[in-house]
C-alpha cells in the first residue's frame, strides 16, 4: 500500500463550518491537560471526592467477616486442561463464555460453537470432558464449515436447572455457575450485589488500570463493568461495578495503587454496562498558542461554542498503522474472509515508523514469507489480541479463515465492520456541508419534534453510535433492538412546509450509519453512499454471504448529528512561564489540597509583556508548525516516556506562554479531537503531527 498513516482525507474528513482562521497550540503537552469526567445518564458529572469507604458498613459485613474470595467455585484448572485437549482459542472462547454466565447473564447468553473438527473420538472425548467438569454446560454437534467438518456447539443446561455441583446449592440460587473469584454466599440480601465505585487513573487506559486492580483482588479484569472505555493520556474519572467486593477492600488498595484511585463507593443492585453513558464533560488545555493576536484565539474559541463543529467519527477509529480498519470491515461485509485475514497478517508500510511496532513489522514479516504459525505466535505480544486468535485457530485449523476471524472477540472484530460504516458516515458529512453548507435543505434528515420521544431518541442516536451496527453484541442488544425501532419511526425527510415554519434548523440535521433499518435522505447525499459501497464492491440492500453477523442486512444502523455543538462550552486564557506548571486541578488536587497553583494568572493579568509575547512567536507564523503536538510515540498506541512533571519544552524560559483552558460536554461518541481540529484548523493524523511537533521542538530549542 502506498500509504503509511491514515490521513484525514482517506476516511472522509476534509470540511470545516467556519472560515475563521485557526492558530496553533499544543495538546497533551502534560496528561493533565486532558482531564475527562464521565457523564451519567441522569447527567450528573462523575468526579471523585472521596476515597474513604462508606463509615457505615452493612451489619452483615461487620458480623460474619465475609472475605469475599472464599467459598469459591473456581474453573482455572478446568479451563487450562481443556486447553491442552482443544487448543488455547477455544479454551480463550469457554472462558468468556463462562465469564458471561458469571456476570448474571444466564438467560440471554448464547451458545458458542468450537472450532472444526473431523475426529469424531476427539469430538467424543470433548463431549465427555464438559460432562465430567462443566455440570451446568451441555454439548452436542452442528455441521462445520464444509461437508467433511463438525463443530462441538456448548450452551447452558437449562433442562437441568437442579443440576449441583461441589460446595452448591441449586443452580439458579448458586450451583455451578462460575462466580470467577468475586462472590460469596453469605452475602446480605439487603445489601446491593455490586460495588460501584468511580475509578480515577492517570496516564492509564481502562483496561490496564482494571487489571492493576482485579490482580490485586484475585479477579478477573472481565469481572468488571464500566460504560466506556476513557483516554489513555489523560486524567480521567468514570464509574465501574464490580460483583460481591465490599467498599472497605477497594479502599485499602489505595495506598498501595499508584496512577490510580478508588472512591466513592455504594452498593447497587445492577451492573454497569458498555453505552451506559450520557457522554464525557472534558477540561483541555492547549499549551504554548502562537496565534496573530489575542482576537484570534477569541474568535474561534466563541465559533466553537456557538456552531460547534462536524461531528466526525475521529481518525481514532481508524487505526493507528498503514492499513486502516475500514478497508478489513468492507472485506468482511464483501465476504472475502482471506483478504481480511491478510490486511490483519500482512506487513505494513507504516509499521517501522513506529518503535512499538518493529515487533510487529518483524512478526507480520515473518509469517509472510514463512507462513510458520507457531513461530510467529512466538514473536507476537499477548496485546496483539486479533493478530493472535486469528493465528491459533489457523493453526488448529489451516484455511478455515472465517473461523479464525470469528475467534476474535466479538466486541473487536465487529468494530471492523463499524469502522467501515464510520468510513461512508463520514464522507456523507463533508459531501452535505460542501454541496449545502450550514443551511437545512430539503431532504435532510431530522428526528420528528412531535413525537414525544424525540428526545429520548436523539441521545440515543449519539450515545449508541459505537455500538450501532451490532445487533448481537451480548451488552446492547435489547436496547439496541428497542432502541432503533423508535428511531426509524421517528426520522423524517425535511419537506416544503418544514422549511416555511421554521421548525427544524441545522441543528437538527442528522445522517445514517448504513445498516438495515435506517432511511437515507431523499436529496443527492444519500448517492453518496451507495456510490462510495458500490466502489468497494459492497451493496448496502443485500446480503452478499450468509454470515449474518458480517452482513449489511444483519446490521441495523443508527443515526448520528452532523453538527455538534460543545454543551455547556467554557473557556479561558491562561498564562504562564514554567511549562511544568499543571493549570488546572484534578479530581485528585482538588481532594488533597496540596498542590496551590498561584503561578497560574488569568489573562487579563498579563504585564506589559503580553505582547512581547507574541511578537517573540509571531516569526513562527511562516511555518507549518502544527497547533497539537503529541509525543509520537504516544500517539502509535507506545507509553510515553515522559514523566508527569517532564514538558516538551523543559523550563528555562521565564517568558510568558499563552495556554487555552477549555471545558465542555460531548454526547458518548462524539470526538474531542474533532472539535479541537475545527478550533485550531489543523490535521489530526499522525504523520501531520510529528512533522510538525519536531519542528515545534526544534524551534524552542533553538529560542532557548
Amino acid at each position: 500500500m502506498a500509504m503509511t498513516t491514515v490521513e484525514e482525507h482517506d476516511v472522509g474528513i476534509s470540511c470545516f463550518i467556519s472560515n475563521i482562521p485557526g492558530f496553533r497550540g499544543i495538546l497533551k503537552q502534560r496528561y493533565s491537560d486532558f482531564i475527562v469526567n464521565e457523564v451519567a445518564r441522569d447527567g450528573t458529572v462523575v468526579q471523585l471526592s472521596t476515597l474513604d469507604a462508606p463509615e457505615e458498613e452493612p451489619e452483615s459485613f461487620q458480623e460474619n467477616g465475609t472475605n469475599t474470595s472464599d467459598a469459591v467455585v473456581s474453573y482455572a484448572s478446568q479451563i487450562e486442561s481443556f486447553k491442552s485437549l482443544a487448543g488455547e482459542s477455544d479454551a480463550v472462547l469457554l472462558e468468556e463464555f463462562i465469564s458471561k454466565i458469571n456476570a448474571g447473564g444466564e438467560d440471554s447468553v448464547s451458545p458458542i460453537v468450537l472450532s472444526p473438527d473431523s475426529d469424531k473420538s476427539h469430538r467424543k472425548a470433548m463431549h465427555n470432558f464438559f460432562k465430567e467438569n462443566f455440570k451446568f454446560l451441555v454439548t452436542d454437534v452442528v455441521d462445520g464449515p464444509d461437508a467433511s467438518s463438525k463443530c462441538i456447539r456448548v450452551r447452558l443446561n437449562s433442562a437441568e436447572p437442579n443440576n449441583k455441583g461441589k460446595n452448591s446449592k441449586k443452580r439458579k440460587e448458586r450451583g455451578d455457575k462460575p462466580f470467577d473469584s468475586r462472590g460469596s454466599e453469605d452475602w446480605p440480601e439487603n445489601v446491593g450485589k455490586f460495588l460501584r465505585f468511580y475509578l480515577y487513573k492517570e496516564n492509564k487506559d481502562t483496561q490496564e488500570a482494571l487489571g492493576v486492580i482485579g490482580n490485586m483482588l484475585g479477579i478477573q479484569p472481565k469481572s468488571f463493568g464500566f460504560s466506556g472505555t476513557k483516554d489513555k493520556r489523560a486524567v480521567t474519572t468514570q464509574r465501574v461495578t464490580v460483583y460481591k467486593q465490599r467498599a472497605s477492600r477497594l479502599a485499602s488498595l489505595n495506598k498501595r495503587l499508584f496512577g490510580i484511585k478508588l472512591g466513592d463507593f455504594c452498593y447497587v443492585k445492577e451492573a454497569l454496562c458498555l453505552g451506559q453513558l450520557l457522554g464525557n464533560r472534558f477540561t483541555i488545555t492547549l499549551r504554548g498558542i502562537v496565534a496573530d493576536s489575542e482576537d484570534t484565539i477569541k474568535a474561534s474559541a466563541e465559533a466553537l461554542g456557538k456552531h460547534g463543529f462536524i461531528n466526525y467519527f475521529g481518525l481514532q477509529r481508524f487505526g493507528s498503522g498503514s492499513v486502516p480498519t475500514h478497508l478489513i470491515g468492507a472485506a468482511l461485509l464483501r465476504g472475502e474472509w482471506r483478504l481480511a485475514v491478510d490486511l490483519i497478517l500482512d506487513p505494513r508500510d507504516g509499521d517501522i515508523l513506529f518503535t512499538v511496532s518493529i515487533i510487529f513489522s518483524k512478526a507480520r514479516k515473518y509469517y509472510k514469507e514463512s507462513n510458520d504459525v507457531v513461530g510467529t505466535l512466538k514473536q507476537l505480544p499477548r496485546y496483539m489480541v486479533a493478530e493472535r486468535a486469528v493465528l491459533q485457530t489457523l493453526k488448529m485449523s489451516p484455511g478455515n479463515y472465517l473461523q479464525a476471524l470469528k475467534s476474535i472477540p466479538r466486541t473487536l472484530r465487529m468494530l471492523y465492520v463499524h469502522s467501515y460504516q464510520s468510513y461512508l458516515w463520514n464522507h456523507a458529512a463533508s459531501k452535505r456541508v460542501q454541496k449545502y453548507g450550514t443551511e437545512l435543505v430539503l431532504g435532510d434528515l431530522v428526528y420528528c419534534k412531535e413525537n414525544s420521544t424525540g428526545k429520548v431518541t436523539e441521545l440515543v442516536g449519539s450515545e449508541y453510535a459505537e455500538d450501532c451496527g451490532d445487533r448481537y453484541d451480548s451488552n446492547n442488544d435489547e436496547v439496541l433492538e428497542d432502541v432503533h425501532e423508535e428511531i426509524k419511526s421517528d426520522v423524517k425527510a425535511v419537506d416544503a412546509e418544514d422549511l416555511n415554519s421554521g421548525s427544524y434548523t441545522i441543528d437538527d440535521v442528522i445522517l445514517p450509519m448504513p445498516g438495515s433499518r435506517v432511511n437515507y435522505p431523499t436529496n443527492h447525499i444519500a448517492s453518496v453512499y451507495e456510490d462510495l459501497a458500490k466502489k468497494d464492491g459492497i451493496s448496502l440492500t443485500e446480503s452478499m454471504h450468509n454470515v449474518e453477523e458480517f452482513s449489511i442486512t444483519s446490521i441495523t444502523g443508527c443515526y448520528r448529528r452532523v453538527f455538534q455543538k460543545p454543551i455547556n462550552f467554557e473557556w479561558e486564557l491562561l498564562t504562564y512561564t514554567d511549562n511544568n506548571t499543571q493549570l488546572v486541578e484534578t479530581d485528585l488536587d482538588k481532594i488533597n489540597k496540596s498542590k496551590p497553583m498561584n503561578t497560574v494568572k488569568p489573562m487579563g493579568a498579563v504585564n506589559e509583556k503580553k505582547e512581547e509575547a507574541f511578537d517573540g512567536i509571531r516569526e513562527l507564523e511562516s511555518s507549518n508548525d502544527g497547533a497539537k503536538v503529541e509525543n509520537y510515540n504516544e500517539i502509535a498506541g507506545e507509553e510515553v516516556k515522559l514523566s508527569h512533571d517532564e514538558s516538551l519544552g523543559g523550563s528555562d524560559s521565564q517568558d510568558p506562554h499563552i495556554a487555552l483552558k477549555l471545558s465542555f460536554t460531548l454526547p458518548a461518541s462524539c470526538y474531542a479531537t474533532m472539535a479541537i481540529r475545527e478550533l485550531l484548523k489543523t490535521s489530526t493524523s499522525v504523520s501531520t503531527q510529528f512533522e510538525k511537533s519536531c519542528l515545534f521542538l526544534l524551534v524552542l530549542n533553538l529560542n532557548i
